[in-house]
């Protein structure tokens, strides 16, 4: 039977890996681009560092031990944890040194990290809830990224606007299905297992709230944001539709 995990973290180790992979981005991957584009296109490479890995990261936690809402958290499911962790507090350090007005970014990253944190060290329960949410979120990470690094050149190169263009569809298609569909079902199924008192035995009653609060305000937050995305695409569309029949 597998021993509780100590308090004792890799965070140190992984925030020092997403901090060297944010430098090798702005002083050497993109070097050539201006200011912003390579303070943008940095978060960016530590995202992509993060997200794809994160998500096979947290399956092979789930599959490695079978849990459930309350389950303790094991050794691998902790791993991962501080992996996220580390990831979000560079960029939240990136964010607030470089866009200290992003409130909506800096607010995001903040909630993340409370609910990833109290898992992991306050309430050592629920691992199994905070990774699939993960997986969910973090499985779109590549094709948001690149489609984010094209957008950023695409006014300059016309190779960029062609990815942007092409990425964008499935994109947003891909992003709806979890955000706007898998992510509210497995929310709304977490929500109800919390809310029942199943979980007041190993997990504080505060905790389980505050993770429903701020999960339920991060999927409405996405699938606001989706959609102000499709509409842009549709009108862009329309507009161009209008143009070649002129």
């Amino acid at each position: 039977m597998e021993t509780q995990t100590p308090l004792i973290c890799c965070f140190p180790v992984f925030f020092a890996l997403f901090s060297v992979v944010y430098i090798i981005g702005y002083f050497l991957v993109f070097r050539s681009w201006n200011r912003k584009q390579r303070l943008d296109a940095s978060s960016c490479l530590i995202s992509l560092a993060h997200g794809t890995p994160a998500v096979f990261l947290a399956i092979f936690a789930l599959l490695s031990k079978p849990s459930s809402f309350a389950s303790p958290n094991s050794n691998l499911q902790n791993l991962v944890l501080d992996f996220s962790i580390a990831y979000f507090a560079v960029d939240l350090l990136h964010l607030s040194i470089f866009f200290p007005g992003d409130f909506l970014f800096i607010a995001h990253h903040l909630a993340t990290l409370f609910v990833f944190v109290t898992c992991r060290y306050l309430a050592l329960h629920g691992a199994f809830s905070i990774l699939v949410l993960l997986v969910l979120a973090e499985v779109t990470s590549a094709f948001q990224n690149i489609w984010t690094l094209a957008g950023l050149r695409r006014e300059e190169f016309l190779m960029a606007e062609t990815v942007y263009r092409t990425l964008s569809p499935p994109f947003f298609a891909l992003y709806s299905i979890m955000r706007g569909l898998f992510g509210p079902l497995f929310f709304l199924k977490m929500s109800i297992f919390y809310l029942s008192g199943e979980a007041d035995d190993v997990i504080s009653r505060w905790i389980f709230v505050s993770w429903i609060a701020v999960v339920g305000g991060a999927i409405l937050v996405s699938i606001l944001w989706v959609s102000n995305l499709w509409m842009e695409l549709f009108r862009e569309m329309k507009k161009a539709n209008y143009t070649k029949e002129k």
